[in-house]
């Protein structure tokens, strides 16, 4: 956000109808590109079957996806301040369309990766453009409120992913399920580009300020400074690595629990897909009351409280001899994920406050690089180990890591060793 937008959110004194049908529109963009990120997890046993690969092989479109949506998001906050936040999203959407498409129609793994990579490289633009756009266009008093809204919609792209990935898949065919993400990005798409000409119709009539310009300019020289400063801050390097793991353990990880209860307990995609989706819910169960804990356990005792609660989920659903105790033990994953990752993000927006844009876009990378290491690492663990020892390592990781982050953020607070 430049600080001439933010000088100018903050003398808003309410949020117009336009606004909040803009911040509306942008939910459903971050809604399709969580769902787009998620869709392909309960259909690996069937690319493996369909493709005649491995679920390792399999899984690339999961890998690729996460890599090229982490990297390309160093790009996108530079761009949006050039080109306009709403309008890079708006044209990125309809681009996820064109990716969707290909994916459809592909005859070969190397054929869905690669449309996969082209899906990745509008999706990444969605959901921290959005988050941007929302705080440059709605006042400071009301910005947490309207982001979480943002928020609302991403995780419910994880809910809606998963199962509709497994339920398409199921009932009609992994290629129905992208029949289904290319309508949804082209609707999406259509609906914010109607919004983006109404904006442009309102702003013709107001005269561009060239002392905004050029700081939009200057931002942008400086983005790879800002970077640099950054990855070699102190504690800016202790969450960005932190980011990585989390993003390996808690999203990566993720990936392979629907293939997990269909290879181990034999339930169908659909069903597994269902299952898995109850982690959104959980997720959205902690947007509910995260306020109340925040102020009750603080930041350390959330983040050893969401890595215990991930830690033992994991251990039920990958040893549960019976599909029942999964249900509880993947809504409750999501519960203890989403309230260590809040407290994840709220330290990402702190690194360095006077780039706190960079700062996030670089965070954003790392978690989903992160990610895309994670799925690599358990596909290739799954032959060795099998995938209940995966599973139960990825939650062992993160209890692991709630423990170590509590204690940084103790010291750093100067209230432990």
């Amino acid at each position: 956000m430049t600080s001439a937008a933010a000088h100018s959110a903050s003398h808003a004194t309410s949020i117009s109808p336009a606004v909040r049908r803009s911040i509306l529109l942008l939910s459903f963009g971050t809604f399709a590109s969580m769902a787009a990120q998620r869709i392909c997890d309960a259909m690996l046993p069937e690319l493996s079957r369909v493709f005649a690969v491995s679920i390792a092989q399999a899984a690339q479109v999961v890998s690729v996806f996460a890599m090229t949506y982490g990297a390309s998001q160093l790009f996108y906050g530079p761009l949006g301040d050039r080109l306009g936040k709403f309008r890079v999203v708006t044209f990125a959407t309809l681009g996820c369309s064109i990716g969707s498409l290909l994916a459809v129609f592909a005859h070969s793994l190397d054929a869905l990766v690669f449309a996969r990579l082209l899906m990745a490289l509008g999706a990444a633009a969605l959901i921290p453009l959005a988050m941007a756009w929302v705080g440059d266009n709605v006042p400071a008093d009301q910005l947490q409120e309207m982001l979480t809204r943002t928020g609302l919609g991403s995780t419910l792209g994880i809910v809606g992913g998963q199962l509709i990935g497994g339920l398409l898949t199921d009932a009609l065919g992994w290629r129905w399920a992208f029949v289904f993400m290319t309508v949804l990005f082209a609707v999406v798409g259509t609906l914010l580009y109607v919004d983006l000409r109404r904006q442009k119709a309102a702003q013709r009539a107001q005269t561009t300020d060239p002392a905004a310009a050029s700081t939009q300019r200057v931002q942008h020289t400086h983005f790879v400074t800002q970077a640099l400063e950054i990855i070699t801050g102190r504690w800016s390097r202790v969450v960005l690595i932190l980011a990585v793991i989390e993003g390996a353990a808690g999203f990566g990880v993720l990936a392979i629990w629907a293939s997990h209860l269909h290879r181990s307990l034999g339930l169908s995609l659909s069903l597994s897909g269902a299952i898995v989706a109850l982690f959104g819910l959980g997720g959205m169960g902690y947007m509910a009351i995260g306020p109340r804990l925040i102020r009750r356990f603080g930041q350390p005792g959330l983040v050893i409280m969401g890595g215990a609660v991930v830690g033992v989920s994991a251990l039920v659903l990958a040893y549960t001899p019976h599909w029942g105790p999964a249900i509880p033990a993947s809504l409750l994953a999501g519960f203890g994920f989403f309230a260590f990752h809040n407290t994840m993000q709220a330290n990402a927006t702190q690194m360095t406050p006077h780039a706190r844009g960079t700062a996030v876009s670089l965070f954003s990378s790392f978690l989903f690089l992160g990610q895309s290491l994670g799925v690599v690492l358990a596909a290739s663990l799954i032959d060795r180990i099998g995938t209940s020892a995966v599973v139960a390592l990825g939650g062992a990781v993160m209890a692991v890591e709630g423990v170590y982050f509590a204690w940084v953020l103790r010291r750093r607070d100067g209230t432990g060793a």
